[in-house]
């Protein structure tokens, strides 16, 4: 069942892109934009998250924190960090637990590739509620961004 505003969010501990262990606890009195993605160093990816870096600024001005999660390992998310000036955490969801609880997980990706995380984006609130919810199937298609900044003011 997925995912809905007004729902709980599920909690985590993940390990980020500097190899130190982040969790949505961290962050409560804080909004939290999270955001999933298929692979890093792909097209769609990239745009993705070059979108999130380029309006970095804003959210930030509205004690909101971005963080972006897929199923590539700390390293490669340090190396496609490193390349795209990202301002915001990566974090590995390396054992796919995340991606599953947020029911942004392919069981079967392209190229027989198994449990990769889906393009996904949440809003969770202050409180840790889900407010915005969006889990897409095509992993070609880019998230609502006029609809996440709309879910953080």
């Amino acid at each position: 069942m997925p995912l809905e505003p007004g729902q709980p969010a599920p909690q985590f501990t993940l390990v980020s892109d500097s190899l130190k262990e982040v969790s949505l606890a961290d962050f409560k009195g804080r909004k939290v934009i999270l955001h999933f993605f298929p692979m890093a160093f792909t097209g769609t990816c990239t745009t993705q998250l070059c979108t999130m870096r380029d309006n970095f600024g804003y959210y930030d001005g509205l004690n909101a924190v971005i963080l972006g999660i897929s199923v590539d390992s700390p390293f490669v998310l340090a190396k496609f960090k490193a390349e795209n000036n990202y301002q915001f955490q990566l974090l590995s969801d390396f054992n796919k637990d995340v991606s599953t609880a947020y029911g942004a997980i392919y069981e079967e990706f392209f190229f027989g590739l198994k449990g990769v995380s889906k393009r996904a984006a949440f809003v969770i609130d202050e409180e840790q509620n889900i407010v915005y919810a969006e889990v897409l199937e095509v992993a070609t298609d880019l998230p609502d961004f006029n609809a996440i900044e709309e879910a953080v003011k």
